[in-house]
């Protein structure tokens, strides 16, 4: 149990290494324009150590944004293009044989970096999602008889487009649940989408991204996010708030028995703890307040809830559920 001193000190802390994410911002915005939410999502999953799938439509600067967050940070970045014809080898490496010296050799893919754009994930078969998700989880890959360790820090961003269906092989649920954080992004403001214009016109070339942050200082901030403490009434809201999307009947939500196919697994309770550990984090607070967990509630559990063929004909959507569940479930 941790006391009011001992939540000052971790305060104090945390104002100090949570400088880097204001200088990330700072940096990031000089090329994006609007779009705090999803660079803020960014900067979740990267104290979370937490994977992050963005969807939106073409040209809503995704892209742009996961390699100037990689450009801000002085880590090895590799983006993977995903399209129909991709194999696993592509992504993880392979083995070649090596004349002169008359043996095997391995050569690393573009996994073993510290960010992974796998831009337009659902473009690849599942032989090369499942490659890739393997990597995620296990935070290893194997080539030949070899197992090697990625480094610290590992993180996937990945991109899809929620608009083409014709040659897409959509994410299957168990894989999707891999990911921290599922991020949907909008259309920017009429006053942004000007900015927008007046900065492409203006500049033939984007100003440059300085690295502004260091592994280091990202593994320091991934130990006090740990410690930001959590109320054991914070702890049991979460609960009720996945186990909302599992027994609507049991929190007075009968109506979204009919509408909810399978609810979060347990993945969603401690992905959604951790969330909001780093949101507090990033509001340089050393405690946890039941803001944290609703501010981040959609991003977490929106890939993590299944509807029913009712629900869609009804066009009633996992936000909309959401919201019922946070309405209705008490609030410490």
């Amino acid at each position: 149990m941790q006391t009011g001193e001992d939540i000052k000190l971790l305060n104090q802390k945390i104002e100090h290494a949570s400088a880097f994410i204001d200088r990330l911002r700072t940096e990031l915005s000089k090329i994006v324009v609007g779009q705090l939410h999803m660079v803020d999502s960014l900067l979740t999953g990267l104290l979370c150590n937490g994977h992050v799938l963005l969807e939106g439509v073409p040209g809503l600067a995704k892209t742009l944004t996961i390699k100037s967050l990689a450009e801000g940070v002085h880590a090895k970045f590799s983006r993977i293009q995903f399209t129909p014809d991709l194999l696993p080898a592509d992504v993880i490496g392979t083995m070649i044989y090596n004349q002169h010296k008359n043996e095997f050799m391995v050569r690393k893919g573009p996994i073993f970096a510290n960010f992974i754009l796998a831009d337009e994930i659902n473009r690849a078969p599942a032989k090369v999602q499942s490659a890739l998700l393997e990597a995620m989880q296990e935070k290893q890959v194997t080539i030949g008889e070899t197992t090697y360790k990625l480094d610290e820090p590992f993180l996937v961003l990945a991109t899809q487009n929620p608009l083409e269906q014709e040659g897409t092989y959509p994410l299957p649920e168990a894989q999707v649940d891999r990911f921290m954080l599922k991020i949907i992004v909008g259309y920017p403001s009429k006053k942004e989408e000007q900015s927008i214009i007046r900065q492409q016109v203006q500049n033939e070339v984007l100003p440059s991204i300085n690295t502004v942050a260091s592994v280091a200082e990202i593994m320091q901030a991934r130990d006090l996010v740990k410690q930001v403490y959590m109320d054991e009434k914070i702890e049991q809201y979460i609960v009720d708030i996945v186990f909302a999307t599992r027994f609507p009947d049991q929190y007075n939500l009968s109506k979204l028995k009919a509408l909810i196919n399978y609810g979060a697994s347990p993945r969603g309770s401690i992905n959604l703890a951790m969330a909001a550990k780093a949101h507090a984090f990033m509001q340089k607070r050393g405690f946890v307040i039941p803001d944290d967990v609703k501010a981040i509630c959609k991003d977490v559990m929106r890939h993590r809830i299944g509807i029913t063929y009712e629900a869609e004909a009804e066009n009633v959507t996992t936000e909309k559920i959401i919201d019922d569940i946070l309405k209705t479930v008490l609030v410490p």
